[in-house]
């Protein structure tokens, strides 16, 4: 299957959706911690219709230690798509979304995506887009495969970066959780009630995803690879 057919598998307004974007040939897509809360600075304030054409120009550091709080002079929000959960990691990100309006998720994603190649070339003096190909996305078809993406997205993709890499994350899952908790970069904390970003749809969230004292469990159960079956068709669409 190709990379523009996988793009474009079918979904309609109301669709549940995984994507994966990688950089280009491997390359990391962030390289320091400014690049990494840049990225959560798009989650925020791209994903709306009205933002304006300059709308970093507009950003302070106030607004961001506010809690990514919005510019009054800015119209009302528009949303290109509500935001469940997401990861970064260094060459490539993890988006759990649904979509809210046609066209709503490639808009967004084509916004976000222009955005991280310009400020990469820019900062870096590299050239071209810093991606691999169009975004891969997969629809969400039941409720257990969406459970499943909580956790790949929120835990398993973060226990890599934890120090000594996912093994020692799997060996010291409680430990590792905890700090994963405390990741910026993926909104564990948010889906575990320590944070309460506005980058994403909170009451979507609360009204789709597992009871938070079950959680951790079916996360533990993803990472010691109980549930590899699930993950094995995941990893042929969008490795």
């Amino acid at each position: 299957m190709s990379e523009l057919s996988m793009r474009k598998e079918p979904y309609s307004v109301g669709s549940y959706v995984h994507i994966v974007k990688r950089g280009a040939r491997g390359m990391n897509i962030v390289r320091d911690d400014s690049d990494r809360w840049r990225f959560l600075r798009l989650l925020r304030y791209l994903n709306d219709e009205n933002v304006p054409q300059h709308w970093d120009r507009d950003i302070t550091p106030s607004h961001i230690r506010a809690g990514f709080q919005r510019p009054e002079s800015w119209a009302v929000q528009k949303p290109y798509t509500s935001i469940i959960a997401f990861c970064l990691m260094d060459n490539h990100f993890h988006l759990l979304v649904q979509e809210t309006r046609e066209g709503g998720i490639s808009k967004f994603m084509q916004r976000i995506c222009t955005s991280m190649s310009m400020y990469f070339n820019t900062k870096y003096d590299e050239r071209g887009t810093i991606f691999q190909g169009a975004f891969r996305s997969r629809t969400v078809d039941t409720d257990d495969y969406l459970q499943y993406l909580a956790a790949y997205i929120q835990v398993k993709n973060p226990f890599e970066r934890y120090p000594g890499g996912f093994r020692a994350a799997a060996e010291s899952f409680d430990a590792a959780f905890e700090w994963a908790l405390n990741d910026p970069f993926s909104s564990l904390g948010d889906f575990a009630g320590s944070r309460n970003s506005p980058l994403l749809d909170h009451s979507l969230m609360n009204d789709v995803l597992e009871e938070r004292a079950h959680f951790k469990q079916f996360a533990r159960d993803v990472v010691g690879g109980k549930l590899e079956r699930d993950l094995s068709n995941e990893r042929q669409i969008l490795s």
